[in-house]
């Protein structure tokens, strides 16, 4: 149960309302933007929360415990400040949220419906739906690092400690013809092996796509594959820059990079077959039972 302030209580009791849904939005680089339902801006506590967005919301529900509780939010890219680019760019992943229900006649009467974090976020060319997770998501999220063979840093990080800069592990391409969104071939790449770049990552620095990044799926010759399609078309002659890959596995750190003083696994790790290991069954040399008699 929600305790509402006096003021937006008796407006709500009066029978003739003016509300509003307000979802306001933090992201991990500072940013904090406001989206309304309403036909006009609505300011609250100086933050300007745009209007005619296009943003909608599934029935918002609470639970008790810790259920996650989660909700779907819908909405069009008609404003500046959330625009595709931005959405593909990965600037609103795990964006904290708030959801407000406002009197928009006088916005200091609202209550807060909802907080929590953006999860999975689905885009297109002029809309997006985004997840929006309880704050009890939290609980099944790993904190800390986890014990495990594979390295848990990213090629090229401050833990990591590789630089990839040189042409051996970066390389400039160009493409020469796509197949669809996430397949084409290029050139500049003959003088690697096959492989080289599988899962490695592909920033474009040209075309409709310049200055968006993708992960490497496959790479064999001069042909390359991405994980995820480009939220636009790739074309010929876009010119794109490309990391080496790394499967994050001790032995490539070792031979593909001279890394492995820096690797962030655990390769030595006891097993299964060492943790929970089968009793050892011997005969006794005279030949009698080996529990006795």
């Amino acid at each position: 149960m929600k305790t509402l302030p006096i003021g937006l209580q008796a407006h709500l009791d009066s029978g003739a309302t003016t509300l509003c849904w307000c979802w306001k939005i933090a992201r991990r680089d500072g940013a904090t933007l406001g989206f309304t339902d309403h036909d006009e801006p609505v300011i609250v506590d100086t933050l300007t929360y745009a209007a005619i967005t296009g943003f909608t919301a599934s029935e918002v529900q609470s639970s008790l415990g810790l259920s996650i509780d989660n909700l779907t939010v819908l909405g069009a890219l008609s404003d500046a400040s959330l625009n595709e680019a931005d959405l593909a760019a990965g600037l609103f992943d795990d964006a904290e949220i708030e959801i407000w229900r406002v009197n928009w006649s006088a916005p200091d009467q609202r209550v807060l419906m909802r907080k929590g974090s953006l999860g999975e976020v689905k885009r297109g060319k002029t809309g997006f739906s985004a997840e929006v997770r309880g704050l009890a998501h939290r609980f099944n999220q790993p904190v800390g690092r986890v014990y495990a063979y594979s390295c848990d840093a990213d090629l090229g990080d401050a833990r990591c400690g590789k630089d990839v800069s040189s042409s051996t592990f970066t390389a400039t391409g160009t493409v020469l013809a796509a197949t669809d969104a996430r397949r084409f071939t290029a050139s500049g790449l003959d003088s690697y092996d096959d492989g080289w770049f599988t899962n490695g990552r592909l920033t474009f620095t040209g075309g409709a796509n310049a200055g968006r990044a993708m992960e490497v799926k496959r790479h064999g010759g001069g042909a390359l594959e991405l994980w995820q399609a480009m939220s636009e078309a790739i074309a010929p002659r876009d010119a794109f820059t490309i990391v080496a890959g790394c499967d994050k596995q001790f032995t490539t750190c070792k031979m593909k990079f001279a890394n492995g003083i820096n690797f962030r696994g655990f390769p030595y790790m006891p097993g299964n077959d060492a943790v929970l290991p089968a009793p050892a069954t011997t005969q006794p040399r005279d030949g009698g039972s080996r529990y006795g008699n």
